[in-house]
């Protein structure tokens, strides 16, 4: 390996470096592969798999990329970091890894503005009744009566809750400071005065779902909140509430959604279930008060590149011995997404 090479291979699906690196983001990776890099690895079995990794300094990892374990680190003695593309880094990175003292990095932070984008949007749609509008137009295709039909539609005055000050979290309450729209905020590691910085007010779950107009998801995925939002819970939601989920179907009893779904008095738009493919046969799909989405929140075509921006940054920080930016520590994993 030439002393000159900062020692760069890209781990990750094949397809992913050419929407990741556009622009002058790619013409940066050229630069320090000294032309176009080399297919990404999506294995590190084969010797030439291994060959590579044995001169990575820096693992450049996306989609797709193979667990880094005690086995992988022993083929990869210069490796120093590993510079992730996309959110969460659980799926590959192991303690292993932090173990042996390598730096890791996610482009969360970058990943968390279209979620947050998508959340603002559905929150400022659904105080508007805009998808239960849109449905009895449709049904009437004549004109309506909605100031005496619908007399409690609008953003105006509206509390929208949210449960979980996460990196998207924080960014929805930031999104939603202009609007005149009172903010609650659930979260256990987060008090009053954190609250209040964001522009909210603490409030304990339950009530938080009793005084919502709409409830947003934005708590990370761990045992501990596995089945958080219970069929109790969701029974407390005001009449003609919304619960919105961009999180994880696994936070929510799907069973106990479905059937209060049932009942109609709430709504739902859900970008997430679980399974993380709503089956066929489910009634979700066919139940006039729930929108689907194919977890379109997250970064997706141009987002990418804003996510391998953020990338090339930390990787040029790590080359010029310079403090990540966003760096993943393994004490904070199992509280994070």
């Amino acid at each position: 390996m030439r002393a000159d090479d900062p020692g760069v291979v890209l781990a990750m699906f094949p397809n992913l470096p050419a929407k990741l690196f556009r622009g002058e983001c790619g013409d940066r990776l050229r630069a320090l592969a000294g032309g176009d890099p080399e297919p990404p690895l999506t294995s590190f079995t084969s010797e030439a798999d291994l060959e590579r990794l044995s001169r990575a300094r820096i693992l450049l990892t996306g989609w797709g990329s193979p667990v880094i374990d005690k086995t992988a680190l022993a083929h990869a003695p210069h490796l120093v970091a590993v510079v992730h593309t996309a959110g969460t880094v659980k799926s590959h990175v192991t303690p292993a890894v932090f173990e042996r003292g390598v730096v890791v990095s996610s482009a969360a932070d970058a990943n968390a503005i279209p979620v947050a984008e998508y959340t603002l949007a559905v929150i400022l749609l659904a105080n508007k009744a805009v998808p239960a509008l849109a449905r009895e137009y449709h049904a009437r295709r004549a004109a309506m009566n909605l100031v005496e039909e619908f007399p409690d539609i609008g953003n105006y005055g509206k509390t929208v809750g949210l449960i979980g000050a996460s990196r998207i979290g924080r960014r929805v309450a930031g999104l939603l400071r202009p609007f005149d729209l009172d903010v609650l905020i659930s979260d256990p590691y987060l008090d009053e005065e954190g609250a209040a910085a964001l522009g909210a007010r603490k409030a304990g779950l339950e009530d938080l779902f009793r005084a919502s107009d709409i409830v947003s998801l934005h708590a990370p995925a761990t045992e501990e909140t596995r089945g958080m939002v219970t069929a109790s819970l969701l029974a407390a939601m005001r009449p003609g509430a919304t619960f919105i989920n961009t999180a994880r179907g696994s936070l929510v009893d799907q069973d106990a959604l479905v059937a209060e779904l049932r009942r109609g008095r709430i709504s739902a738009v859900l970008d997430v279930t679980a399974p993380d493919v709503t089956p066929a046969d489910s009634p979700l799909w066919d139940l006039p008060n729930v929108i689907l989405t194919p977890h379109v929140a997250g970064s997706l075509g141009t987002e990418l590149a804003r996510m391998g921006s953020q990338a090339m940054d930390e990787v040029s920080r790590v080359i010029e011995g310079r403090p990540l930016h966003h760096a993943v520590h393994l004490a904070a994993l199992p509280v994070t997404a």
